[in-house]
């Protein structure tokens, strides 16, 4: 596959997972507040949540950025 169809597909793949993550934590993190209004709590929720998404989204860009097979013939 060369790398412009895979940053094509990369990027669907990546605003696709973003949209669908964030829906889920917000949903998440209002049933936490509800639950636990301790400060400390939502703080630690919001910190991982905010940071949980890097590792999918660095594996997909990782794959997008390959070059292509054919690039080391030409």
């Amino acid at each position: 596959m060369r790398q412009r169809t895979r940053k094509f597909i990369g990027i669907i793949i990546t605003f696709s997972f973003l949209v669908v993550y964030v829906l889920v934590m917000m949903a998440f993190g209002a049933m936490l507040a509800a639950r636990e209004p301790g400060f400390f709590v939502q703080l630690a929720y919001h910190a991982i949540a905010g940071v949980a998404w890097l590792p999918v989204v660095m594996f997909i860009i990782r794959w997008m950025a390959r070059p292509d097979a054919d690039e080391g013939e030409r």
